[in-house]
């Protein structure tokens, strides 16, 4: 134990505690009490600790022919309608239409990177300090007396 010339309130009142017992056992006549051991107590402390991660990944975009297919259907159905006496002439002009709407389409999918913060954790176990005791005798019993530094 080295010197420390700024002692800590606990033990300038474990100093004090222990001098206060010593006179109080000279005025009455008893034995002092002697310190036989002072014991650190340690506890195990686990803490998680974040890590940010950046997850990123690709997702198809874009690229439904639905809307070309549906033009189609309504144009195609509205040339049927109005050309020659077919019977369900709007129906055949509307199913060739969507048809040709479908296979003439453009739209074709884009490829978009989205990119997400992710957090995982990582246990870490610490040993620190929790409380000190002291074993001291006075009139022949031993105490154990439970203190912070």
């Amino acid at each position: 134990m080295s010197y420390n010339p700024n002692p800590s309130p606990q033990r300038a009142y474990l100093a004090v505690s222990l001098i206060a017992i010593f006179f109080v056992c000279v005025v009455a006549s008893c034995t002092p009490a002697v310190a036989a051991d002072v014991q650190d107590v340690f506890k195990t402390e686990t803490v998680q600790i974040p890590h940010n991660q950046r997850v990123c990944e690709d997702v198809y975009h874009g690229g439904d022919k639905t809307a070309d297919t549906l033009k189609g259907a309504i144009i195609g159905g509205i040339i049927g309608n109005n050309v020659g006496d077919i019977k369900n002439g709007g129906g055949i002009g509307a199913v060739i239409g969507g048809m040709l709407g479908h296979s003439n389409s453009d739209a074709s999918p884009n490829v978009i990177t989205q990119c997400r913060n992710h957090v995982n954790y990582t246990t870490e176990s610490r040993r620190v300090y929790s409380h000190s005791i002291i074993t001291f005798m006075h009139n022949g019993r031993y105490y154990k007396l439970r203190f912070q530094k």
